[in-house]
């Protein structure tokens, strides 16, 4: 919104000049994202706690959460103001992969808080059906995946970049849908199991939307591209304005959802941030850096998988409970100390995730 108001202006002001540049905006999202957070948190978890939104603990979870009951949740309303304010203030909204992205955040978020809305009416831990839930995620990453195939930015859209195979880049052609469907309802769910911890989930989402802020700044910008040897993507220019507001965002809520939380995001904040980070790895040509840069995620989801799939197979547990932060807590682990494991695992990752640049 500034951009259109004020860039015309800077004839007149030359001062408004900074508006053009995307590293000023990209900087404006995210301090704009912050004070969102900030002011409106405190306001939002009095509103959260006085409708009675507040957590539902499972009766088979660890012992140690029957605590939490009744903290406020939902608290994923807070992020998603914040992101879509900060975004529509400071970016080019003529791009259309800002709006890719705010839609594909929206919906998902919406998805999310349909199902934590369902659990709070009904004072349980279940809300949407397995199969609903599923049914309008896999519904949203085929739309996603559906606009990106039927109208490419150029020859790579459809293409899988490889980190260290820079000259292998598989055509996936009309299986880009289903893939980049796969992406968006896979990093998705992995956020929300993640979510299961006082900031274990929104430490990790922090630190992987700062590493595509620099992604997506790379990938639109081609001397920068040509430089680092990554794929120029025509248009993702104004996708770190998004991304900063991403990392503003988690940053605010974290000053909130900080071990003993005052508030949880809930699905509708963790769907949410699963499927922003998805559309940004998609759009970026970074399918394959998410993995990387959401370790943490992935290896929730995967201790899930592994445990189901070896009790159906042995009737026996693989893990003494799934996703894997919950088998720590049962070994004796304080919770504080599994938290910031976490987090240093995930800013490692995110080195490791920045060392691919160059060395494509």
């Amino acid at each position: 919104m500034l951009y259109h108001l004020l860039v015309p202006l800077a004839k007149a002001f030359t001062p408004l000049n900074v508006f053009r540049y995307v590293t000023f905006r990209t900087a404006g999202a995210f301090l704009t994202a912050l004070v969102v957070c900030m002011i409106l948190g405190p306001f939002l978890i009095r509103r959260l706690s006085d409708m009675r939104a507040r957590q539902v603990v499972r009766e088979d979870g660890p012992q140690s959460h029957l605590k939490k009951a009744g903290t406020p949740t939902m608290g994923g309303v807070l992020i998603l103001l914040a992101v879509i304010s900060a975004t529509l203030l400071w970016a080019q909204l003529t791009n259309r992969f800002i709006w890719l992205a705010l839609l594909s955040t929206l919906a998902m978020g919406g998805v999310g808080f349909v199902d934590d809305y369902l659990k709070l009416k009904r004072g349980t831990s279940t809300g949407l059906r397995p199969r609903q839930k599923f049914f309008w995620q896999i519904l949203i990453g085929l739309l996603v995946g559906g606009y990106l195939y039927l109208f490419p930015t150029d020859q790579y859209t459809t293409k899988l970049a490889i980190p260290f195979l820079k000259r292998w880049m598989p055509e996936l052609g009309f299986w880009y849908i289903p893939f980049a469907m796969l992406v968006i309802v896979g990093c998705s769910n992995a956020v929300n199991l993640t979510d299961g911890l006082d900031g274990l989930a929104i430490g990790p989402t922090l630190m992987a939307s700062a590493t595509f802020t620099f992604f997506a700044y790379f990938a639109g910008h081609a001397a920068f591209a040509r430089y680092l040897q990554v794929i120029f993507v025509r248009g993702s220019s104004e996708l770190p304005v998004f991304a900063a507001a991403l990392v503003g965002a988690s940053l605010g809520f974290l000053w909130f959802n900080a071990h003993p939380a005052q508030v949880f995001m809930g699905d509708t904040g963790s769907l949410a941030l699963g499927g922003a980070l998805a559309t940004v790895a998609l759009v970026t040509k970074n399918e394959l850096i998410l993995v990387v840069a959401g370790g943490c995620f992935v290896a929730e989801a995967l201790s899930v998988i592994i445990q189901v799939s070896w009790y159906r197979g042995t009737g026996r547990r693989f893990f003494r409970m799934a996703p894997i932060h919950h088998h720590y807590e049962l070994n004796g682990l304080p919770e504080p100390k599994i938290i910031v494991r976490f987090w240093i695992v995930s800013f490692v990752l995110q080195v490791i995730a920045l060392t691919t640049l160059k060395l494509r």
